[in-house]
């Protein structure tokens, strides 16, 4: 018996308020139906989620104008019962926590904002003012299965910008699930969990998308979800179909077996060009950091001491809350690093404190290319050896707004966020020439706001690149980045770590993002004592 439509979208139209983003959409989703939305960067997939989601200010308009209110065009069982889950939410509600932070209006100077108790208890009452008493329901949010289900029991009641981008993510999950919405759309759910928490929710996934593989109905006690990957790996055995987006179109809409028979053929096609174009690709970002060091004097920059990052007894924490613990560590110049350890583990934190994004640096013994933090050197004396891609300078490019690609990528030879000093034509030509190592040839005059999340984090791993510093600092860098484009940054930064000016640390969950370079490994155990260890490969 064939299922009951849920969503049908017959010749629509994608549009927001500046015009048409995506044409002649084509797409029905019915009860029984497990799906995955799937495509590479910029293809047009985080816009129909969008619209699907209708808070976004896109919406899906029939092309026949006459026929607008046409069921037969057009409809929706879900309304406005709709949930998005993602990195771009995640980034939003940093965000949102930045805007309304009071600190400098209280006693103590810290404002912790909203803990995570408070923003899932929202998605139940609505918004909870500060200062008003609290519904019982905020205080009985810890017997809630969704709390455990998602992980969140012991950061209920920290603030959220005190989390980490794992613990923000599993955050906004338990407040999805809540809220009770009837549809749920997840994108890329699994970027930025540990090993854990990725298995809780691949598990929570099956068991609900295989509960509606037998109902036929409208109607369930359990919510729908759409699935929306960047790449194809770690995909649930319950999802059934699959649509992609390529260009700003459709291309491909049918069976999860008929596309798994397209991808391996895809997938066999772009390694072989790759292998074909790599020595190439090599020989371009060589010239191009020749270039850089020749013409802006990179060399000079460089520190004079073999040791770039010392740090002795470090103890970091927020009340009773201890990230680090009597961490003892040291970079040394050509050592390329991973960090790993479960979410909440202090890795973000770790990278903050050489950024100076953590005033704790000031009152632990860290040195920072030869000089103590504190005696006197400016965060810009530190910052200018230092490329930086994370989830904080993401979040503060998406705060700036409209930004031009090209300013992006000159903005690191100055270390800002946004460009605000005049640019040589020597900057903004290898401006140019790295954007289109990328793939974002002819782009430069682009805004960044318009780039979707994942053409977003490629732009600002460039930008960390382009002056060939002396350490280059990689939190998570892949988020967001579909196949094609994480294999090409991953390239990218193997052959800068060949060419002996840059020393990498690098935070990341997923194995196949590491590095050949990556000799050395600090594992990050908040629950051991010790609370690190290091082992070098």
């Amino acid at each position: 018996m064939e299922g009951t439509s849920l969503v049908k979208i017959n010749n629509c139209r994608i549009e927001n308020s500046r015009g048409i983003l995506m044409d002649n959409v084509n797409w029905e989703m019915k009860a029984g139906e497990a799906w995955l939305t799937i495509g590479p960067n910029g293809g047009g997939k985080a816009d129909f989620l969008k619209a699907l989601d209708g808070s976004f200010g896109l919406n899906f308009v029939p092309n026949n104008a006459a026929s607008t209110g046409d069921l037969s065009l057009y409809s929706n069982i879900f309304g406005s019962s709709v949930e998005t889950v993602s990195l771009e939410r995640a980034a939003k509600l940093i965000q949102e926590e930045r805007e309304n932070d009071e600190s400098e209006f209280v006693e103590g100077g810290v404002d912790i904002g909203r803990t995570g108790r408070i923003f899932i208890a929202e998605g139940l009452v609505g918004k909870i003012k500060k200062g008003e008493p609290l519904p019982d329901i905020v205080k009985q949010l810890d017997a809630y299965p969704e709390i455990k289900l998602c992980g969140v029991q012991k950061i209920l009641d920290r603030g959220i910008k005190y989390m980490s981008t794992g613990e923000i993510r599993r955050t906004l999950l338990a407040r999805a699930l809540i809220s009770k919405k009837k549809l749920l759309i997840l994108s890329d759910p699994f970027a930025g969990l540990d090993a854990e928490s990725r298995s809780i929710l691949l598990d929570f996934f099956d068991t609900i998308a295989s509960k509606q593989l037998n109902e036929n109905s409208a109607d369930s006690t359990f919510p729908r979800i759409i699935l929306s990957m960047e790449r194809y790996v770690e995909i649930p055995a319950a999802i059934t179909n699959v649509i992609e987006f390529t260009g700003g179109k459709v291309s491909f809409c049918g069976s999860k077996t008929d596309y798994e028979e397209i991808v391996e053929e895809k997938n066999k096609k772009a390694e072989k060009e790759r292998k074909a174009n790599y020595a190439e690709f090599s020989a371009t970002v060589r010239r191009l950091s020749e270039e850089v060091n020749i013409v802006m004097g990179v060399e000079k920059y460089q520190p004079e001491s073999d040791v770039l990052i010392d740090m002795h007894d470090v103890n970091v924490g927020w009340g009773d809350h201890k990230v680090l613990r009597n961490l003892n560590w040291r970079l040394n110049r050509g050592e390329h690093w991973l960090i790993r350890g479960p979410n909440g583990s202090g890795k973000t934190t770790l990278l903050e404190l050489i950024t100076g994004d953590n005033m704790q640096v000031f009152s632990n013994d860290i040195k920072i290319f030869g000089a103590r933090r504190g005696s006197g050197e400016t965060i810009w004396d530190i910052k200018h050896r230092l490329g930086i891609v994370s989830y904080r300078l993401h979040v503060e490019y998406r705060m700036l707004g409209g930004t031009k690609l090209r300013d992006v990528i000159m903005s690191g030879f100055h270390d800002s966020i946004g460009l605000y000093e005049r640019a040589s034509e020597v900057e903004a030509d290898a401006a140019d020439k790295w954007l289109e190592l990328a793939g974002f040839k002819g782009r430069g005059d682009e805004m960044f706001g318009n780039l979707s999340y994942g053409e977003q984090r490629a732009v600002l791993i460039l930008r960390g690149a382009v002056k060939c510093p002396p350490v280059m600092i990689l939190d998570e860098p892949c988020h967001g980045l579909d196949e094609q484009m994480r294999q090409k940054i991953l390239d990218l930064l193997d052959i800068i770590a060949e060419s002996g000016t840059t020393t990498f640390l690098h935070v990341t969950h997923e194995p196949s993002e590491v590095l050949k370079c990556e000799k050395h490994v600090l594992e990050l155990h908040p629950d051991s004592e010790p609370m690190y260890k290091i082992v070098r490969m």
